[in-house]
């Protein structure tokens, strides 16, 4: 969804080409052999590490990211900020970025992750915690940012 990454148009040929064959092969099976939905309609850990690692890239959120990616609640956070990144932690923009492993909590409905940014001076590493909706129902999107009190 927010990969930037441009691919070689022989490759989109052929993925056009593999999707096909697969819907004509997932036409051929009997309903009843379709994988159940998940009843939860909760998003995973692996897919929230996902969001995150494409959300945030290699250098925090581009302004795609930074529009749609994003809670109407943070939206208002980052507006009342405007001399600091909230979505960072930063005023500066990061040398890259890593996301640690994701926890979930179901039952709050919410999913979490700590988001590591290295700089070229100053303090080597930050980390900061970024919270994500559950909801499957709705398109996944960044709720939270939690900058701690520094490392």
């Amino acid at each position: 969804m927010f990969r930037n990454a441009a691919r070689p148009a022989r490759w989109r040929a052929y993925a056009v080409g593999c999707v096909a064959a697969l819907g004509i092969a997932a036409a051929a099976v009997p309903a009843a052999a379709a994988p159940a939905v998940d009843g939860n309609h909760r998003y995973t850990a692996e897919e929230i590490h996902t969001f995150l690692e494409d959300f945030y890239g290699e250098h925090g959120p581009g302004d795609f990211a930074r529009k749609y990616g994003i809670s109407p609640q943070l939206k208002e956070k980052v507006a009342d900020n405007p001399e600091f990144d909230v979505l960072l932690c930063a005023q500066n923009i990061p040398a890259s970025i890593d996301i640690g492993p994701v926890t979930t909590a179901q039952s709050a409905r919410v999913g979490w992750a700590t988001v590591s940014t290295y700089w070229n001076g100053g303090p080597g590493k930050a980390d900061f915690t970024a919270y994500v909706d559950l909801d499957a129902t709705r398109p996944i999107q960044l709720l939270d940012v939690d900058c701690g009190s520094g490392s």
